[in-house]
């Protein structure tokens, strides 16, 4: 869509091969301003990370003479399209010059709607002022200047060596000296590029850590415990992530494309729908987050919660196995969906119904239904960076080697099957847990192996621990990959030194993560947790405690959940990518900045929420079934579009940061407060923003209908009038 003054030009979205054509199309056919394009240049205005692109256009005017306009930005396209936008001021600089072209646009087409000739009525009266609002520009001079100045010539002769020959003529072939590299020449060539990925990293971290700080030590007076081993491992939870973000894209991501484009033109659909679903099962390991899972499961009193107890402990590698399954098997459906081309509304009814039906069924066993919160919770802990980019690549890739990806909607759908289908893996683990064991073995057990971990092994203890669950994380997905690779699609992979870089950089990244799992996120967390009971009721670590009365002790609890929530989730880089997708799907009806804070919000109000239940130990059916029943509801009456962006959104919210914070926190705040766990936040996270953006998508859908109907009454008062 286009945008003049503020005005959009039509709800329709103009598709082309290059941004500037489509932008001209939309100028021709919403105002008839099609200008032929004389001169096109492009360059770069400043040097290193601060440059800017610079476009220069010049074209025709429609009744004669020509415009010239220059666009500056740090996005070439988006200095091309300002240069035309600058022209189209300049061709316009008085209200009656685009009245006289309007005119002469009319005349020689007759067909012109209502709709343009209306808002066409509307640009001619802009005044000189707000066109040239509408345009950065730039004095020619500085122009040259800084073209000038950061231009350099250079002679080919002095790029290329000497010939040199032989005693019989021959050339002797060129072998270039090996580059040495002064220390400050690598660190000037590595600053930026390490510079940018670990602010990037810091951006979403340092605001959490600095919040859950200032909050303790203003609102509780309690200073944080151990604050340097917390900060060391806040570091190196950044570093962790930058390196492990870097190496997915140079690593990981390569082999998922390779192997998307060509597995279809290999194999039969159940031989890649079989590789899609050990894909999904890899993929889980790699998580970052689903190593949170363990860390928390010590956590948990084995006497209040025997079986919650065992699925964290004795069963943990194989709930980590199960979730995996469940994203496997949403992998083969968002694979399948690709390929032909479902809706995504009967997908989410078919799978929420046998997930409620399961929840409703282990809420009446008492001992059972202590694991529906980690049941709901575990959907949130699939949906991070490896899971949804590496099986969605997958996916698309299967569905462009079959010509069926070409819908704008082909990638939404993957995040919310990833978060049901393990809820549904999660709860029938507990089924089968339950008919094996009674809570007399499991308390039995749990007894016998605190005796014998005194004697724990080193390979065991930390960051043997760590280093250890990284490769055993990374390394089974690097080798399955391969061996379809090489000896199943027998292909080779492209730049394998840099693939061999990325890999590992990807298990370095996640040893460190783990450790700043270990010793920041989780030690914060469980710290921040364990201390905001204390500002309505008696926690022993806290002087003086209860530090408010009861009901605005209470009120400070919700309050921090629910700015921690909202703040956590407007600095994941996901959801700010989601947002441009949105605003460009729905033609800018649906604006990135609502999506943002509609989503922070729902995440906000859903944590309080969570932290609400765990105070007055309100059972996590009580709220889950409501609120999927409300989510049930809102799907049925919201378009295609919107369903799809809300059911993803949930699990754009829950990224590595996030979930073992929140896990971290919430089983620090249950044992604060005596309750038998604290899970339950992240699923009353991801509920929450599903039912506010799909109430949001509602209403913009309204307020459209209403804007249409209004903008044709006018037009229709205009050609009456006319």
């Amino acid at each position: 869509p286009v945008a003049y003054s503020g005005s959009r030009l039509g709800t329709e979205p103009f598709v082309r091969r290059w941004p500037i054509d489509a932008f001209l199309d939309a100028l021709d056919r919403e105002c008839a301003l099609r200008p032929q394009m004389h001169e096109y240049a492009e360059h770069s205005a400043g040097g290193g990370a601060g440059a800017r692109a610079v476009a220069q256009v010049e074209r025709d005017v429609v009744g004669g003479g020509r415009a010239y306009g220059v666009g500056v930005h740090a996005s070439i396209v988006r200095a091309s399209l300002l240069a035309v936008v600058s022209t189209v001021n300049r061709a316009f600089p008085r209200p009656g010059g685009l009245a006289r072209v309007l005119h002469a646009a009319r005349s020689e087409s007759p067909v012109l709607s209502p709709a343009r000739v209306s808002y066409q009525e509307k640009l001619a009266g802009l005044d000189q002022e707000s066109c040239r609002a509408m345009a950065q520009e730039i004095r020619f001079g500085e122009l040259t200047r800084e073209g000038s100045l950061e231009h350099q010539a250079v002679s080919y002769n002095e790029l290329t060596p000497k010939r040199v020959v032989d005693v019989d003529g021959r050339e002797i072939p060129h072998r270039p000296e090996r580059i040495h590299v002064r220390s400050i020449d690598l660190f000037r060539l590595l600053a930026p590029y390490v510079g940018v990925r670990f602010i990037d990293q810091a951006r979403t971290v340092v605001p959490l850590a600095l919040y859950l700080a200032l909050f303790q030590l203003l609102l509780l007076h309690q200073a944080v415990s151990e604050a340097t081993l917390i900060t060391a491992g806040f570091v190196a939870v950044i570093l962790g992530l930058m390196l492990f973000m870097e190496g997915l894209k140079l690593g990981l991501m390569p082999f998922s494309e390779v192997i998307g484009h060509s597995l279809p033109k290999k194999l039969t659909l159940p031989f890649v729908l079989a590789i899609a679903f050990l894909l999904g099962i890899g993929v889980t390991f790699a998580e970052p987050a689903i190593g949170a899972l363990r860390v928390v499961g010590a956590s948990v009193d084995v006497e209040k919660a025997p079986y919650l107890y065992a699925m964290l402990n004795d069963w943990s590698g194989v709930l980590v196995l199960v979730i995996g399954m469940g994203v496997g098997l949403a992998a083969v459906m968002g694979t399948l969906r690709f390929l032909e081309g479902w809706s995504l509304k009967p997908m989410i009814y078919l799978t929420l119904v046998p997930t409620l039906g399961l929840t409703v069924f282990v809420m009446l066993d008492p001992q059972m239904s202590q694991i529906l919160g980690l049941a709901w919770d575990s959907g949130a802990v699939t949906t991070g960076p490896v899971t949804v980019p590496l099986v969605l690549s997958l996916g698309i890739g299967i569905a462009s080697s079959a010509s069926k990806g070409a819908s704008s909607l082909s990638g939404f759908g993957i995040v919310a099957l990833a978060s049901l289908f393990p809820i549904i893996a999660v709860l029938l683990l507990g089924i089968l847990i339950s008919q094996s064991s009674t809570p007399e073995e499991i308390i039995t057990g749990a007894r016998s192996a605190e005796a014998a971990l005194v004697g724990a092994t080193w390979y065991t203890r930390t960051p043997v621990a760590e280093i250890i669950d990284g490769l055993r994380a990374i390394v089974p997905l690097v080798a399955f990959l391969f061996l379809i690779l090489i000896f199943i699609l027998r292909e080779k992979l492209q730049d394998a030194r840099i693939v061999a870089y990325g890999l590992v950089l990807t298990v370095l990244g996640l040893i460190v993560f783990n450790l700043g799992l270990s010793y920041g996120l989780a030690e914060l967390g469980a710290q921040a947790g364990g201390l905001v009971p204390a500002a309505f009721s008696r926690v022993a670590a806290v002087n003086n405690s209860p530090l408010y009365v009861y009901s605005l002790g209470i009120t400070v609890a919700l309050v921090f959940a629910l700015v921690l929530g909202f703040g956590a989730t407007l600095a994941e880089p996901a959801l700010n990518a989601l947002g441009f997708t949105v605003e460009n799907l729905t033609n800018g009806a649906f604006k990135k900045r609502t999506l943002l804070y509609t989503v922070a919000a729902g995440v906000g109000v859903g944590m309080a929420l969570g932290v609400l239940k765990i105070i007055f130990e309100i059972p996590t059916a009580y709220l889950i079934l409501p609120g999927y029943g409300v989510a049930a509801v809102l799907t049925a009456l919201s378009s295609e579009e919107f369903v799809n962006v809300a059911w993803d959104s949930a699990g754009v919210t829950t990224g590595p940061i996030t979930v073992p914070l929140v896990l971290a926190m919430g089983l620090g705040f249950g044992n604060a407060v005596g309750a038998v766990d604290g899970f339950g936040i992240l699923s009353m996270a991801s509920i929450g923003p599903i039912v506010s953006v799909l109430a949001t998508g509602l209403w913009v859908q309204v307020a459209a209908r209403r804007r249409a109907r209004r903008e044709e009454v006018e037009s229709e008062e205009a050609v009456a009038a006319a």
